[in-house]
């Protein structure tokens, strides 16, 4: 095998979607799988949907989920510049190339004169309704007007655009790594745009010219190019380009939690989940839109149920892959053609798996910033251990502050269900009495608690749910959290006597 060179290279149009992060994940682990390398480029050739900000979001996403460039701007590399802008110089020469050699030509149709044309053709319900073989004999271009007026159009400086000159009736049989073999009628093609007279070139000249010059032996990119491929391999056979064409792999789409049409962030915005891997603020519309980052997700969490969207490696049941793992065992053999269903609630469980594996004292930082912003000063060891008794019930690390909030802020209401079930008539009565127990200890641990307290229970013949419950509910507000005696313990005797007493004195 060649050396293995994958180029990520989206537009800066806005933020980087799911269908984005998958595409560049993909060429990520493809390149580490086989020792290349993995390129990121950015293609702003569209100069019109351009948004600012948005090349910097690109690159400041990648660097969230790990996912390390070996050649960009920034990073630096042999085959730069990485960014289509700074390369227009390059495409100028290769357009012309291509229209001295046949291959494409130039073309001055109006976008009035255009548009009558698609009228004509679907008036005339042709089989072929685009500008292309069965039609560009009757528009204004270099093919019918000659090179003796097509040199005065140029020299006048009348807008033009370059064609691409699409072969007439050949069948292609194309190959792709995931879909096996790909057929295509030429006839039906459309003689694409490579070339606008402003300079710049479109995404299929400007893609072509820089895969072949950066060397790129693989183009893993999302199933919506599909439609391109026999467009871009008549471009590499045009160049004379074919022996170093890249291998081409179309991922394919992530669907709607039902499985009905392509994800979007309208479908996250109706649903409630991110769309985007951070917080993101268009700067042409002011529209805010949260990230994974934001939503509480680890990059490490956030990169593994995206490997899954679509690959998986087979004989196994396994699905938490480190970084590592996944870059030993990707294969784009192993990638699906048929779309992969987005699943917000197994994405949370990919984060709780995550969560569940940091050590108490790694999600202490999390929980020691949280409860700041609610201006609670808690020091690590105490931090830490209380996230020893929430995780388990925890799926995001911004949970364990919300689960935890009454060991450190008193409860100002009870919750209703729970008064209902478990308050009874006597409740406020033996709660006083077990006071009377935790008033004369002497080691406030959560064990020693447990004995005292499950003695004095047996030994008054009482139900373990009689007490606990509703001693529960006056300590924390509702009858949820760890273990009742590790509360007791967290609590500390002085504050547990207040609440108990408050709560006896509230609920009756």
């Amino acid at each position: 095998m060649r050396e293995v060179r994958v180029r990520f290279a989206p537009s800066p149009t806005g933020a980087l979607h799911l269908g984005g992060v998958r595409t560049a994940l993909f060429n990520y682990l493809f390149a580490r799988k086989h020792g290349g390398k993995f390129i990121l480029r950015i293609e702003d050739t569209d100069q019109t949907r351009f948004v600012p900000g948005a090349e910097e979001y690109i690159i400041k996403s990648l660097e969230w989920i790990g996912l390390d460039i070996d050649e960009s701007d920034l990073k630096g590399g042999e085959y730069g510049p990485y960014k289509q802008s700074n390369r227009k110089h390059l495409y100028t020469k290769y357009a012309l190339e291509l229209v001295e050699k046949g291959f494409a030509y130039y073309a001055f149709d109006t976008p009035e004169e255009l548009e009558a044309m698609r009228k004509k053709l679907e008036s005339e319900k042709a089989s072929v309704q685009s500008y292309g073989p069965k039609t560009r004999m009757s528009m204004k271009n270099s093919l019918t007007f000659g090179e003796e007026q097509t040199k005065l159009m140029l020299q006048s400086g009348a807008p033009y655009v370059i064609r691409f000159k699409m072969p007439e009736d050949e069948k292609l049989v194309l190959k792709d790594i995931i879909r096996g073999e790909i057929k295509a009628d030429t006839s039906i093609l459309d003689d694409k745009v490579l070339y606008k007279s402003d300079g710049m070139p479109t995404y299929h000249l400007a893609n072509i010219v820089d895969d072949h010059l950066m060397k790129i032996s693989h183009v893993i990119r999302g199933e919506e190019w599909l439609p391109s491929l026999p467009l871009h391999y008549l471009l590499y056979r045009a160049f004379g380009w074919l022996d170093t064409m890249p291998e081409f792999a179309h991922l394919p789409l992530i669907l709607k939690p039902d499985g009905k049409g392509k994800l979007s962030k309208r479908d996250g915005d109706r649903l409630g989940f991110p769309v985007f891997p951070l917080h993101w603020e268009d700067p042409k519309t002011g529209e805010v839109s949260k990230g994974y980052e934001e939503a509480g997700y680890f990059p490490e969490a956030f990169l593994n149920m995206m490997a899954l969207l679509g690959w998986n490696p087979g004989n196994t049941t396994q699905e938490i892959f480190t970084k590592e793992e996944l870059c030993q065992l990707f294969s784009l053999e192993k990638v699906s053609k048929a779309g992969a269903k987005f699943d917000p609630e197994k994405n949370k469980w990919f984060n709780k798996q995550y969560l569940e594996k940091k050590t108490n004292e790694e999600l202490a930082d999390y929980f020691i910033e949280d409860a700041k912003k609610d201006g609670v000063e808690v020091d690590k060891n105490r931090a830490a251990e209380i996230c020893g008794l929430v995780k388990d019930r925890c799926h995001f690390s911004h949970d364990l502050w919300k689960e935890s909030t009454y060991f450190f802020i008193e409860p100002t209401s009870y919750n209703e269900a729970n008064v209902k079930k478990f308050w009874k008539e006597d409740s406020g009565k033996i709660l006083l009495q077990a006071l009377e127990v935790l008033k004369d200890e002497t080691d406030f641990s959560a064990k020693n608690l447990e004995d005292k307290i499950s003695a004095w229970i047996n030994q008054n013949g009482l139900n373990f749910g009689k007490v606990l419950n509703p001693m529960r509910l006056v300590l924390a507000g509702e009858c949820k959290g760890p273990h009742i005696f590790d509360i007791l313990a967290q609590l500390g005797k002085e504050e547990v006597s207040k609440r108990i007493e408050k709560g006896v004195k509230i609920l009756g």
